[in-house]
């Protein structure tokens, strides 16, 4: 048997018996099987060089700041004026609740990044909403975690950051800046955004869902009244994304050179985060939460939060940087490439495995430690790299979240929908099966994805 799929089989076995079994957290999971990797290929005198590779890629510090971003973000509640206007606009179509979950919270989630902590958020009003609309609990569970999962794969959510670092390592001959990948990865999501758009309208057509009620509808005029400020958010993170796509050469590259261009480009990922933080800060209605002293003790309770998530990235990166130095990736790479599947074949195979690996692996680790892999398998194929690269998100880290038994998304709409597990995890089979094929049927670039 190839080495690589000793070390991939030690690595999984390791992580399904600590998750799995002892109902641990996966970040310990990933360090242990990383000592049992160091001490199994005798690599232990390496040890601090892969720790100073995962903790040197700014990449890193970028999650960091998204992820303390979301945090704010959460506690001001500035998302939830927007979720009010969404609901405001559609929910009185037959079915709104459920369009309002997907657009919502496919929104608040890119914002967020976080699948689970974004179920919780904008799951207790839209699941509610969904069931006394005629929604079975079931299905409004998956409804409001499949759209909460996307945000792993719309920009900003720090789950990306990953994915162009990849893309950069293998391609650094092409001058791509931040604001073109996230071009592209905008893109790709509004398919999946209609996907399951589509796939509300076939199961409120199934289960004659009924619109929600007058009473229930937020007051359009009131919620721009008292939460107008918040709207601007959205224009605040994207804009510096959007301008940089733009005028990258007629303009940033013109007066800063192409250097100084690059290097703009690179820092909007690690000063958006903080600007949006003091803007959601400035405009909060409750200026109590926003005091020195109150958002302290907001981070130090929420470091059960950061911890895990930067733990599970930093730990990713480290076993990246092992299975480089034996050369693992390459050779399931190669591996894959000796199947000869042809390109449909090959695409589907490593959607396969991604959809394999992400019920024991968190995407991020996926992407760290596979993505340059994938790409490469898939480059080699016929695919569009930049394609596959800005994809790595949405096969590593949306499967995870919504496929068993990682799919923490699913339990938490379970948790607030009070649905039946089998129920919910039937029902749970079509999204996950319309969300592999998308992933076939973009990655085979059989649809115009807006950026390329």
């Amino acid at each position: 048997m190839p080495s690589s799929l000793i070390y991939l089989g030690i690595m999984l076995a390791v992580i399904i018996i600590w998750f799995a079994v002892f109902k641990r957290p996966v970040y310990e999971a990933i360090f242990l099987s990383f000592i049992l990797l160091l001490t199994i290929t005798g690599t232990w005198g390496n040890v601090w060089g892969y720790v100073d590779d995962a903790l040197s890629t700014s990449l890193l510090y970028s999650m960091v700041a998204f992820v303390s971003m979301s945090i704010i973000l959460t506690k001001t509640k500035i998302i939830d004026s927007c979720i009010a206007v969404i609901l405001s606009l559609i929910g009185r179509l037959t079915g709104g609740a459920g369009y309002a979950a997907v657009i919502g919270s496919a929104f608040m989630g890119a914002l967020s990044g976080s699948g689970p902590g974004n179920v919780m958020a904008t799951g207790a009003i839209t699941i509610p909403a969904m069931k006394r609309s005629g929604f079975p609990p079931e299905l409004a569970a998956n409804i409001e975690s499949n759209a909460s999962y996307m945000g792993n794969m719309i920009p900003p959510s720090s789950n990306i950051v990953a994915a162009l670092g990849a893309f950069a390592a293998l391609y650094p001959q092409v001058n791509m800046t931040t604001g073109q990948f996230w071009i592209v990865l905008w893109g790709i999501s509004l398919w999946f955004v209609l996907q399951r758009l589509v796939m509300v309208w076939g199961f409120c057509k199934y289960y004659k869902v009924k619109p929600m009620a007058k009473e229930e509808l937020p007051n359009l005029k009131e919620t721009l009244k008292t939460g107008w400020k918040g709207l601007f958010l959205p224009v605040i993170i994207l804009l510096p994304f959007v301008l940089d796509y733009l005028f990258k050469e007629t303009f940033f590259t013109a007066r800063l050179g192409e250097i100084g261009a690059k290097n703009l480009s690179s820092s909007i990922l690690l000063f958006i985060g903080g600007i949006s933080a003091i803007y959601a800060c400035l405009v909060s209605n409750d200026k109590s939460v926003v005091k020195i002293k109150n958002l302290a003790k907001t981070f130090g309770d929420s470091i059960k939060t950061i911890a895990p998530a930067i733990g599970v990235c930093v730990f990713g990166y480290m076993i990246g940087a092992l299975f480089s130095d034996l050369n693992v990736a390459e050779e399931m790479g190669q591996i894959i490439t000796s199947w000869s599947f042809g390109k449909l074949g090959t695409v589907i195979a490593i959607c396969a495995i991604t959809c394999f690996m992400g019920m024991v692996i968190p995407g991020s680790s996926l992407v760290v430690i596979f993505g340059p892999m994938f790409i490469t398998v898939l480059a080699n194929v016929g695919c569009d790299p930049l394609l596959v690269a800005a994809m790595l998100p949405c096969i590593c880290g949306v499967m995870c979240g919504i496929t068993p038994p990682l799919g923490l998304g699913m339990y938490a709409g379970m948790t607030l929908a009070e649905s039946d597990f089998s129920k919910t995890f039937k029902n749970n089979l079509w999204w996950v099966a319309a969300q592999f094929i998308l992933e076939v049927v973009v990655l085979m670039g059989w649809l115009p994805i807006l950026g390329l």
